[in-house]
């Protein structure tokens, strides 16, 4: 009987499953409704986009592994297949995870006052688990717009915060890179001071919970860096300048 269940329930927990990730991308951006919308203004309002992290060029053709398909990739599987994804120097991973996806999907905004607009999934580890999020960006591609992590196993009133909403918006209007393209984000220990010129960049850190705000900072420094989505947000930025 509890075989029956596992394979009829199945295929509802899948569509669960891919309902609460069109859910936490739209909330990651700031579009998020109500549940009985999401995908309509999934459909409506995201564009997802294949990109090969190395170079950050967009794969406009579809993709002969369907595994690459972007209504159906899943970067867990992707990057514990050696043909899809590569080690990572133990000097540059950050993040700690060990291999990561030669290519990732990320979204890009369209058809409202928010369009271009990009979130891009992150991940990496905390103190006790893997945490996976997504980081959203405005137009400008500098200043953050959202920030969610939604999946996570850390201890639940430390370092278990991070899904705290609270704490999610000190992420919102903080500018990822200067003027110069480069990156400045920082998750601190204690308290951001105001007062402080680098208080553009910097966003509190988790109350009791160090390794987890340590994590955090680092997971995000490394997808947004030269190993993750640097090469990407540059060449949309240079794009869209040569488009204005």
């Amino acid at each position: 009987m509890v075989a029956t269940s596992v394979v009829l329930l199945r295929p509802r927990q899948q569509v669960n499953q891919e309902l609460d990730k069109l859910k936490n991308i739209l909330q990651a951006a700031n579009l998020y409704t109500d549940d009985a919308a999401v995908k309509k203004t999934f459909q409506e309002k995201i564009r997802p986009l294949l990109v090969e992290l190395a170079t950050g060029q967009i794969i406009s053709e579809t993709p002969s592994d369907k595994r690459l398909d972007p209504a159906r990739f899943d970067s867990k599987a992707i990057a514990r297949d050696p043909a899809l994804s590569r080690t990572t120097p133990s000097a540059d991973d950050l993040a700690h995870i060990g291999r990561q996806p030669k290519y990732m999907v990320v979204y890009e905004v369209v058809g409202n006052d928010q369009a271009g607009g990009v979130i891009l999934p992150v991940y990496g580890k905390g103190l006790w688990s893997t945490l996976y999020g997504f980081i959203a960006f405005g137009p400008d591609l500098q200043t953050i717009t959202g920030f969610i992590i939604y999946e996570h196993g850390e201890t639940p009133g430390l370092g278990g915060e991070v899904d705290n909403p609270l704490w999610r918006a000190k992420w919102v209007g903080k500018r990822a890179f200067d003027d110069s393209g480069q990156l400045k984000i920082e998750v601190i220990k204690g308290k951001v001071d105001p007062t402080s010129p680098q208080s553009q960049y910097q966003i509190d850190g988790l109350s009791g919970a160090t390794l987890t705000t340590r994590g955090i900072d680092q997971l995000v420094k490394f997808w947004l860096g030269e190993n993750g989505y640097g090469p990407f947000l540059r060449n949309l930025q240079a794009k869209r300048m040569r488009n204005e």
